[in-house]
């Protein structure tokens, strides 16, 4: 840890405390990672926390299973001043998500919960969920379901359900549904569940990717198999054995002081802008986007399941059922929309739970076929590139369209870096 926090120094990046790595360390070049050109990541946050564009963030690398970059830059909370820790803690939003498609591979591998049981075997509920087609007259058409929904549909995004849309979007179905934060804002799991049955489902169950409330919903069958709640569930199965020490869904009042704050007025827009999770305690423990966590808890998340399911000698999940997690389910059959939720994933399919790249070339990063990846709509984002050996992982509070800037130019910088 020494010789991060010189090499911080010296980059004029100061940390508030020194805090234990979350991998064994190794200098950048040991493992094949040019440290001058590494750097440059250095001048960009320097350069864009000058320009109040982000308050702070906190970057962990990982090459080879050993930590090469590990700092933490700017401000964890702007309206205080408060310099950001190492151990800040950050709204996942989606981020959560990866992590709850593990809690259902367990049970999986248990015998518990096969990929191609009907979601209607733990709630009956979604069996009368009709299809909205739009009409030319602006109104919809209500279809009933061709096929059920499977587990393996909501793994993977192909459920038919959807996350809400603005009153002036083109897509009717959409306006339908709440914001995606919404709904452990307003009420229970049970609250949930009612609400959404309600709804029409966008597509045919699969049949295309449709971007929404499927992790929410698996999450609540990850509740109904191993009869916990999801946070009890995924503490004992996960996040205890790999050591994430902070991942939880209820903050205690030191994980509060330690959360990261955006700016209150979105740098690009100037509008007001806030993340409500920071301030409302969720009502339950919703799969798709209510976790928090340290960027050291996630890189070590990241490289379990680089590592094939293990870390440290606790094993998760086995390697057979990590390759099938981060493989294209999606195929040439199935519409993919993977790019329309993120522009810069062209060449990327869906895996369970993780965005998948499957070409060469095609996206605007750079990459290797076999990448999996998922970023959080408050900043966060990590990616894990297997042939490469490599894990990154990003914490930010910048919950506006400046978010998509970072995920792109932290992700050339760094494959720029690697020289062998």
């Amino acid at each position: 840890m020494k010789k991060l926090v010189m090499a911080a120094a010296a980059a004029g990046i100061g940390f508030n405390s020194v805090h234990s790595a979350p991998l064994p360390e190794a200098t950048a070049d040991d493992v094949g990672v040019s440290q001058q050109r590494l750097a440059k990541l250095d001048e960009f946050f320097a350069r864009e926390i000058a320009s109040k564009r982000v308050p702070g963030a906190v970057v962990a690398i990982a090459r080879d299973g050993k930590l090469i970059h590990y700092k933490a830059y700017g401000q964890l909370d702007p309206a205080k001043g408060k310099s950001m820790p190492l151990d800040a803690m950050f709204a996942l939003a989606s981020m959560t998500k990866p992590m709850v498609a593990v809690a259902g591979l367990i049970l999986m591998e248990q015998g518990r919960l096969p990929l191609q049981a009907r979601l209607t075997d733990y709630y009956p509920e979604f069996a009368n969920m009709k299809v909205g087609v739009p009409l030319p007259d602006g109104s919809l058409e209500f279809q009933t379901q061709s096929s059920p929904i499977y587990i393996h549909d909501l793994y993977r995004h192909t459920s038919g359900l959807t996350y809400g849309a603005p009153p002036d979007s083109s897509d009717q179905v959409a306006r339908l549904y709440p914001d995606f934060a919404a709904p452990p804002l307003r009420g229970d799991k049970q609250t949930f569940i009612e609400a959404i049955t309600k709804l029409p489902l966008a597509h045919q169950p699969g049949t295309e990717f449709e971007y929404g409330f499927s992790t929410d919903v698996l999450g609540a069958v990850v509740e109904q198999v191993s009869e916990r709640r999801l946070g009890d569930y995924l503490a004992s199965n996960l996040w205890k054995p790999t050591g994430m020490q902070d991942a939880t869904f209820h903050l205690s009042e030191s994980q509060r002081e330690r959360l990261a704050h955006p700016f209150p007025d979105d740098p690009l827009t100037g509008k007001p802008q806030e993340i409500e999770l920071l301030e409302i305690p969720t009502k339950f423990d919703c799969g798709g986007a209510c976790a928090f966590a340290t960027v050291g808890d996630y890189v070590r998340f990241g490289q379990m399941l680089l590592n094939g399911g293990e870390l440290d000698g606790q094993r998760i999940l086995g390697p057979k059922t990590v390759r099938h997690m981060i493989s294209d389910h999606l195929g040439p059959e199935m519409k993919n929309r993977v790019a329309n939720v993120e522009p810069h994933r062209a060449g990327f399919g869906f895996g369970l739970g993780v965005a998948v790249r499957i070409n060469e070339g095609l996206s605007a990063v750079p990459g290797n076929p076999g990448e999996f990846t998922w970023t959080g709509a408050y900043g966060t984002q990590f990616f894990c590139d297997p042939k490469e050996h490599l894990v990154v992982v990003v914490g930010t509070a910048a919950p506006g369209e400046i978010r998509k800037y970072y995920r792109e130019q932290v992700q050339y910088i760094v494959y720029a870096a690697i020289i062998r």
